[in-house]
């Protein structure tokens, strides 16, 4: 005795069917807006002919960094020690291993969100002694508002461009069968540099401070886009 086994389903049309044609459309949306943040890079040096010297010379210079930055509460987000490296300088003549000084580095970051304070506190960091400062890097927030709308907008593109195809065949959208967002979502980020990317250092402190750099924040670009596929009346062609 035999069981009957029942005929396997037919595969859907990968193009839809006559019935129900498919459209296939790509929605794109870009943004220009405005960053939430600023990242500036410090470095602080120090030399000296023994190696005492140079870490206490390196010490307390990291130390007036590091004072005053957290003088800006909290339009500072972030602050963090990157590296920190001491070194020999050996001399260039002769074969012994002779140390001519020692090089001392510090290297950190900070991140504010108070684009005016950036201005006076770049100036400032800038007139300490051997001070090097790099940037600003501007950013969003990994929570920015702007991704939503990217993405919202680029749905509505791709409604808008799959109506139209219908509307050029005569006949209208009837579902929605698919929306896929690949991660194409993106910004600028750490990439932009908005003000130079060139040190400013000083062997000495100034007589009088600099007056506050005019830092005009550099605008990011937000862009998404989605694929869609929709199920068509079917037109009368």
């Amino acid at each position: 005795m035999t069981t009957d086994t029942p005929a396997p389903a037919a595969p859907a049309a990968p193009y839809g069917t006559p019935d129900a044609p498919r459209v296939a459309v790509r929605g794109e949306a870009r943004l220009e807006v405005d960053p939430d943040l600023a990242r500036i890079s410090v470095t602080v040096s120090a030399r000296g002919t023994d190696r005492r010297t140079a870490l206490d010379d390196l010490t307390r210079r990291n130390a007036a960094v590091l004072d005053l930055i957290k003088t800006y509460g909290e339009a500072v987000e972030k602050l963090e020690t990157g590296s920190f490296s001491i070194n020999p300088e050996l001399t260039r003549k002769g074969r012994t291993e002779n140390i001519r000084a020692y090089h001392g580095r510090v290297h950190l970051t900070a991140e504010l969100a108070d684009f005016t304070a950036l201005g006076e506190l770049t100036t400032r960091l800038s007139d300490l002694e051997l001070t090097r400062v790099d940037g600003p890097w501007w950013k969003l927030r990994p929570t920015s508002p702007a991704y939503a709308h990217a993405r919202t907008q680029a749905v509505h593109e791709a409604v808008a461009r799959a109506r139209a195809y219908a509307e050029a065949l005569g006949t209208r959208l009837v579902a929605l069968l698919e929306l896929a967002d690949d991660g194409s979502e993106n910004s600028s980020m750490d990439m932009t540099i908005g003000y130079g990317g060139g040190p400013m250092m000083r062997g000495a402190a100034a007589p009088e401070s600099a007056p506050a750099l005019d830092l005009e924040p550099q605008r990011q670009t937000v862009h998404a886009h989605v694929n869609a596929r929709f199920t068509m009346a079917p037109p009368q062609l």
